[in-house]
């Protein structure tokens, strides 16, 4: 009988002054953590495999780039359009750098960047690019497919959000 009444007051609370405090501070908390520290995201489409994989779920670590600029090699969430649909996608060449693709290699002032995560051939080509003054260079590491079906290129760093948590 006594675990019934604690499960009972454990399910439906005594709506006390002291309760509704705690639960606005949890709901106010909750509010500025999962809606402006870390952003929860779903992954959708195959762009970052292997290293991110479709369905997976995640969350935007939004002060990554508060005090910095990203990196070279970085992943990245970008905005894309709006405030709802974002991009994963790692950074490969910095503000002022030129980037090019030739038969598959990428090039990054004309050397030859290592890139451990890919894991698939691909035959991409594109021509020497300078990447402008607040901006980065960022393509996905899934670039088995034709160059053509890629959402890929140079965005300013006031679409960067922040990072993948893990």
């Amino acid at each position: 009988m006594v675990v019934n009444k604690k499960i009972r007051r454990f399910f439906f609370p005594s709506l006390t002054p002291a309760f509704l405090i705690r639960a606005g501070c949890i709901a106010l908390i909750a509010y500025l953590v999962f809606g402006h520290l870390l952003t929860p995201f779903r992954i959708k489409g195959h762009s970052m495999e292997p290293a991110y994989r479709d369905g997976e779920f995640n969350f935007c670590w939004r002060f990554q780039y508060f005090f910095s600029k990203p990196k070279k090699g970085d992943v990245v969430v970008i905005r894309f359009a709006g405030q709802r649909v974002s991009l994963l996608k790692r950074v490969v060449a910095l503000e002022g750098e030129e980037v090019e693709f030739r038969n598959g290699r990428l090039f990054t002032n004309s050397k030859e960047m290592n890139e451990p995560y890919i894991h698939t051939p691909y035959d991409w080509n594109l021509s020497p690019r300078q990447v402008e003054s607040d901006s980065i260079y960022v393509v996905g590491d899934n670039r088995s497919g034709p160059i053509q079906n890629h959402f890929f290129g140079q965005t300013s760093l006031k679409r960067v959000l922040g990072s993948p948590l893990w």
